[in-house]
Order: structure tokens, then sequence, then C-alpha cells
């Protein structure tokens, strides 16, 4: 049965000076997707769709040009608007995340609300299902809460941070099938 991945981008290159959503790989994140390519799970994929955000665009052209395919982009794939605060210092951005998933239907500081943001993933991920290879895996790259809002929708389950791929730079996966949606796994690192 066919799958899809959902693929957080890995290590990013933080620079406060720098609006987030064009952030780039850092050369470890680089490094994490290239070696991603070697996995199993990576040889069939057949179609690649990206956030238009930087970190996700340059994640999915390695994939892409590991597996000889070409990818396409779509802004709905993007993580949860953050531009009412722009880059925010890690504990700080933490809390303010602990409070997106603890208040799904409040805008906090400003942040897309989280209920939208699952509608507009869930939304992004339906359309690209719908045009999915008759044949083989698709891979979605995008981003860590959005990601977690997606899993929510699949299982079934309430808005929360505890369905947060785990700390630690991003670059993880999960898998779910292409036709009844039911999740296979959890949270798995990309290089593992």
């Amino acid at each position: 049965m066919p799958a899809a991945f959902f693929i957080t981008h890995p290590d990013v290159q933080i620079d406060p000076a720098v609006p987030v959503p064009d952030w780039p790989l850092s050369s470890r994140g680089r490094a994490r997707m290239r070696t991603a390519l070697a996995r199993p799970w990576v040889r069939g994929i057949r179609a690649i769709h990206a956030s238009t955000e930087r970190k996700a665009v340059d994640a999915a052209m390695i994939l892409a040009r590991g597996l000889d395919l070409e990818f396409t982009t779509l802004a709905a794939l993007g993580e949860n608007d953050r531009s009412a605060t722009g880059y925010l210092p890690r504990a700080e951005f933490e809390a303010t995340a602990d409070a997106f998933f603890a208040r799904p239907l409040e805008s906090v500081r400003g942040w897309e609300r989280a209920v939208d943001a699952q509608a507009r993933i869930v939304g992004a991920v339906e359309a690209v299902l719908s045009i999915a290879p008759a044949e083989g895996d698709i891979a979605i790259v995008s981003h860590g809460a959005v990601g977690a809002l997606l899993i929510c929708a699949l299982e079934g389950l309430a808005i929360s941070r505890s369905q947060d791929q785990p700390p630690g730079g991003g670059g993880y996966y999960y898998a779910f099938d292409l036709r009844t949606r039911l999740l296979r796994h959890d949270w798995t690192a990309i290089d593992a």
C-alpha cells in the first residue's frame, strides 16, 4: 500500500536579522538530508511536494536530486504564520508555541490560530494526495508544528503539542497510508 511521508526540514541556519521563512538549511541539516537518501523508506518515493519556505525547499531539493525527481511547492504546506512576532529567542519561542497548541481557538501574540493552520494543512495535504501517482509513495516536506496538527487530524485527536516532533532541530518524519489516512508510525529521525 502506498504511503505518504510527512518530513520536517532538518536543522536550519538561524539568523534573527532574516525573516524566519527565508532561513536556509544549515550544513548539518543538508548533511542529514543527504544521509536520509540512503534509508530504505526513501526508495519508493515517486512524488515530492514542499512548503514554499526556504528551509523546506532546500530539503526537498536534496531529496529530489537524490531520487532524480522534480518537486512542487505549495504555500499552504507552510508553517503556522508567526510573522507577528518574527524571530523569538528559544525560551520565548517555546512558551509561545506551548500557548499556540494549548489555546487553538485564539491568536497567540498575533500568530495564526492553530485551528486555522490545521484546516489549511489538512486541505493542502488532501490536495496533494488527490494528485498522487497511482504507484509509489509521496513525500511532503514541511514543518514541525503543522506536522503535529496533521497528526491530530489524522488520529481524530484534539489539537495538542503532545503530537509535536521530538526536540532537536527538526528532521523527523512519519508515514500514513495514502488510501486510509491511517498513521503507520509516529515521528522518526530522517537519518535514524
